[in-house]
């Protein structure tokens, strides 16, 4: 897919990885609508031209609104985390927090299950899980939990979307606004928390835009997963 000229929605687009992503997107040519449930934040971070939306992954009813107000659009890129997720060992762990960390699954699901009959017959969507889902580290049960269930149904839905494709990208440890402001016990905890890997330093936001882009582009590509993790899977 060249997506020059295309219409592409980027949801939690405003920031982090969706926020590169936006800024990619533009770059290539696309028409993007970056949506977030404060957009705000990121007028003076997205790139011309981009249109700004509040809504909420969990929000249906807006969804379905945004939906059918740019259909018919040719790429849909989910980044949302949908809320709050739990971290810590699962024996300790209050159950309502951990069912709560499936919110980015629901969030992903409402996205497919209502954007695939506004999206072209040719277009892809991209979903971004974790490295956590296929090698999950101490007091990462709920990221790997819900980054598998996310990469499980990328899996099986895809034979029933195509010829639209579904793809997921899986980050490591990336330097985003997700640990906090830019600082020196920012970047000590990201250091600590990524010297045993292969890579041993945190991704870029840009460096996963980038895989999201190829598997955009890539038109043989689906139902898979590309990692962007610096050897997390390998430590």
């Amino acid at each position: 897919m060249d997506v020059k000229g295309k219409r592409a929605i980027v949801l939690g687009g405003t920031s982090g990885i969706g926020l590169a992503t936006t800024n990619r997107l533009a770059e290539l040519g696309a028409k993007v609508v970056a949506v977030s449930r404060e957009p705000e934040r990121a007028k003076d971070l997205v790139a011309q031209n981009v249109e700004l939306r509040s809504c909420s992954v969990l929000d249906r009813t807006g969804l379905k609104a945004l939906f059918e107000e740019w259909s018919k659009f040719d790429v849909l890129v989910c980044a949302a985390t949908g809320g709050s997720r739990a971290a810590g060992p699962f024996l300790e762990m209050d159950l309502d927090a951990y069912q709560g960390s499936f919110a980015k699954l629901w969030g992903y699901t409402n996205a497919v299950r209502l954007g695939a009959e506004h999206l072209n017959h040719q277009g892809a969507i991209v979903l971004v899980s974790g490295a956590p889902a296929r090698k999950t580290k101490p007091g990462g049960i709920a990221l790997g939990s819900v980054g598998g269930a996310v990469e499980a149904f990328c899996r099986a839905v895809a034979p029933e979307l195509a010829p639209q494709r579904i793809n997921i990208v899986s980050p490591g440890i990336i330097d985003t606004p997700m640990f906090g402001p830019d600082s020196s016990e920012r970047s000590n905890k990201l250091g600590a928390a990524t010297a045993s890997h292969v890579i041993p330093r945190p991704g870029t936001a840009s460096e996963v835009a980038s895989a999201v882009i190829f598997t955009i582009q890539n038109d043989f590509v689906t139902g898979t997963t590309v990692d962007v993790d610096g050897g997390w899977l390998l430590s």
